[in-house]
């Protein structure tokens, strides 16, 4: 009864194909926002905001980027770590150079580089696929790192290739405390995952999930693989884009090629597994496990008392475990799950 949709009728067309056609789901998403933007920042601790919130907003954020690539348009990516490197340094950049830029048009800009780097990068998917795909984006990880770290005019000359982020200021409001860095990056992923949601409903969307399932026969009825493919690739590097910047500037406080390192793009691959590809919801499901699964590990180890000798490897011996937990239970991640749930709310008393 509590998820119920019996009586909530739908007279036009606009109403049935909303974003949250169903009552309930409406009430929730506004109560979560009223809790993240009001009394989050009123009880949360510092060491809250800038371990756990801060870095789960952006991961979640650089997640749904690569989902947009790989579970919505088919094309596997091992490199997200390095378009969320070119958006830091393009913004950085942009920010160094240009007298007077505002941090939020940096970051956009920034994204947009590492839409173009992603363009570039995502030719290979025109005449290859699969694994040999992921081989090729592979090699823009180790690409892209080398060319930010050996081209001194990147780093602004930096002789130490460590380089603290300029303050972040919009409309003559400083983003300098846990709080407020916590809110704007909370702000900036609320829109761009309503953006995200939206655009995987439209004739965009439609027409990566063509690709996907079946790119032979999505071509046959009219689509343009050559344009689909390279929009899959430009919208999920200027997401990973963006998210980089704010991990430089909102959780870092520093640009350094080692911060986008290729652990860092099998961590985001992890969180896509994990959450659920294809689902907007499974990306902050995905981010929010991975980000909480080391608190949760290191008070379990602290209270069972383990030997070193396995509570340096734990982390590691738990995310191949759910790996291949969720690869072979449940392919479609956390997200799956909770639309089941969902499903068998919608029928309750008389789940099936």
């Amino acid at each position: 009864m509590i998820y119920r949709e019996a009586g909530q009728y739908k007279t036009t067309y606009v109403s049935d194909s909303q974003i949250f056609p169903i009552a309930q789901d409406r009430y929730a998403v506004a109560a979560l926002l009223v809790i993240a933007f009001l009394l989050i920042p009123l009880f949360a601790t510092q060491y809250i905001f800038s371990a756990i919130l801060t870095p789960f907003l952006i991961l979640a954020l650089a997640t749904l980027g690569l989902n947009i690539l790989t579970g919505y348009a088919g094309q596997l990516s091992l490199g997200t770590a390095a378009f969320m490197a070119v958006g830091a340094f393009g913004s950085f950049n942009f920010m160094t150079r240009v007298d007077g830029m505002p941090a939020l048009v940096a970051f956009i800009l920034g994204g947009i580089c590492a839409a173009l780097v992603g363009i570039l990068f995502g030719l290979p998917s025109l005449r290859i696929r699969g694994f040999y795909l992921a081989a090729s984006t592979l090699a823009t990880q180790f690409f892209v790192l080398w060319a930010l770290s050996k081209v001194p005019w990147f780093t602004n000359y930096s002789t130490s290739g460590v380089i603290t982020t300029q303050k972040v200021q919009i409309l003559g409001f400083k983003f300098d405390t846990p709080q407020s860095e916590y809110l704007l990056v909370l702000a900036i992923v609320a829109v761009m995952a309503l953006m995200a949601k939206n655009m995987v409903r439209s004739n965009v969307g439609r027409s990566w999930m063509a690709v996907r399932d079946m790119d032979v026969a999505a071509e046959v009825i009219g689509f343009r693989i050559m344009r689909t493919k390279l929009t899959a690739f430009a919208v999920s590097s200027f997401y990973c884009g963006v998210a980089g910047a704010l991990y430089a500037y909102c959780y870092l406080g520093t640009v350094e090629p080692e911060a986008y390192s290729l652990d860092l793009s099998f961590r985001i691959l992890f969180m896509v597994i994990i959450g659920g590809v294809g689902s907007i919801l499974g990306s902050f499901l995905g981010a929010g496990f991975i980000v909480l699964l080391p608190v949760a590990l290191s008070i379990i180890v602290h209270y069972t008392g383990l030997p070193n000798s396995v509570t340096s490897n734990l982390e590691l011996m738990v995310f191949g475990a759910l790996i291949i937990f969720f690869l072979i239970v449940e392919p479609h991640g956390l997200a799956r799950l909770w639309q089941i749930g969902k499903e068998k709310l919608r029928l309750w008393p008389f789940p099936h």
